[in-house]
């Protein structure tokens, strides 16, 4: 039995004395009242202290925290509304308070978030880039830790009926982005509606830095799992959630495990960082420190991923390579890419992306032959790595409105796709 969350978690409880005793220290360091409070000895413990709470603590789930968002020059209120939900995943849309109606039709854009470790909050500026001009809706997933056993399993056959309940609760006229790990269930799902003559089937399916077919540029995380196989995955990787949650004893792939890996390919960095972070708070750069905290209390913040979900996409994805080789297999039955005829695809890869590399995302347009060509588009963003393809500077202001121009062709010629072909985009 893998006994690491019993380990993690024992840790956890034994640090939070001094971690608290860290925080009360940093409080009473920097309270203007403390005459030592200005000396650079008490600056350097207080940042220490700092630190040491940061690290030692479980970060909680973030929030989205959108209040407004300008459109046309004008500042727009925006809330939060949940639309959809089931155990492992519930749907959230973002309300836009117009005191007019918008001049054209708002698009609906379903963003599918990665299950990958991460909440879908990673995904903030994936939303705020496409709130102004769409209705934006978002997976937000299930931490499986606080799923009870009692509500099921959930395993990649869960996770693409979910989509194909999303698609159809959602209604016609959708167009769907997948995010890197969703780009292999989405196009599955496609595929499963357009054979079953399921409708509505969505105009539109954007694949962002997607595992398609691995074999193409293979990254250092496609090897290891190629080299190593389901089996390793499952001695190594698998526990059970400890006592004290809702999802006690259910198997999962803890999230301090995939987030321990993200961190080890650019250690690095990382630590570069965080001695960066030191210096900004003992020289007093709060608003250089206060970037650093904003960006580490979303990437350090992990939920578990059920165990038969993360076996059978390791299995299926990056081992078998089955949805690219054909032989991938939904409730019984052969997921066809051939009968994908009517909705479009662009594919949107990062020249330097180390997760999922150059040719992977690609791959779907060769594997929908009977799509037309002039329903399929390919965008390779350069100077960007995985994070850059839907988040950041590029993202802004080349990727998003290259979306968005593909979504609102697609929209409006359904049948010819109106001057989007498939083509080799390059863009700086």
């Amino acid at each position: 039995m893998n006994l690491s969350y019993y380990w993690y978690e024992a840790a956890r409880i034994m640090t939070t004395p001094a971690r608290l005793v860290a925080d009360m220290a940093k409080h009473s360091l920097q309270n203007p009242a403390n005459p030592l409070a200005y000396s650079p000895y008490a600056r350097s413990v207080a940042a220490a202290c700092e630190m040491f709470e940061r690290v030692t603590r479980r970060y909680g789930k973030p929030t989205f925290g959108f209040t407004s968002v300008t459109v046309d020059g004008t500042s727009v209120p925006v809330s939060e509304r949940v639309v959809w939900e089931r155990p492992f995943c519930r749907i959230v849309t973002f309300d836009r308070g117009f005191t007019r109606g918008p001049a054209e039709p708002q698009p609906k854009l379903l963003i599918v978030a990665p299950m990958s470790g991460h909440y879908a909050t990673l995904l903030r500026g994936t939303v705020e880039a496409m709130l102004p001009g769409h209705q934006v809706f978002i997976t937000d997933w299930a931490d499986a830790r606080m799923v009870p056993l009692g509500a099921g399993r959930f395993d990649l056959d869960t996770y693409i009926d979910y989509l194909l309940d999303i698609f159809r609760d959602l209604g016609p006229d959708l167009h769907v982005m997948a995010v890197c790990q969703p780009a292999v269930p989405v196009l599955a799902a496609i595929a499963v509606m357009e054979a079953q003559g399921y409708a509505p089937v969505p105009c539109s399916m954007t694949l962002m830095g997607g595992p398609i077919d691995t074999r193409r540029s293979p990254t250092a995380v496609n090897c290891v799992a190629q080299e190593r196989g389901t089996a390793w995955f499952e001695r190594n990787c698998i526990t059970t959630v400890p006592a004290g949650y809702p999802g006690a004893w259910r198997s999962v792939y803890p999230g301090f495990f995939q987030l321990s890996g993200f961190m080890a390919m650019n250690l690095d960095r990382h630590v570069n960082a965080h001695a960066e972070m030191f210096d900004h708070l003992v020289t007093g750069d709060g608003d250089s420190a206060e970037k650093h905290r904003e960006f580490y209390d979303e990437y350090l913040a992990v939920m578990d991923l059920t165990a038969e979900f993360y076996l059978q996409t390791v299995r299926t994805v990056f081992v078998d390579h089955a949805l690219p080789k054909g032989t991938m297999i939904h409730r019984g039955a052969r997921v066809d890419l051939g009968a994908i005829r009517t909705c479009a695809i662009l594919a949107v890869e990062g020249e330097n992306d180390d997760i999922s590399g150059v040719g992977q995302t690609q791959a779907a347009l060769d594997l929908t032959p009977n799509l037309p060509p002039e329903r399929k588009a390919y965008h390779l963003q350069t100077g960007v790595g995985h994070y850059g393809v839907f988040n950041g500077s590029r993202y802004r202001t080349v990727i998003a409105p290259r979306i968005a121009e593909f979504m609102r062709a697609m929209q409006a010629e359904p049948a010819a796709g109106a001057a989007i072909t498939h083509r080799r985009e390059t863009q700086s």
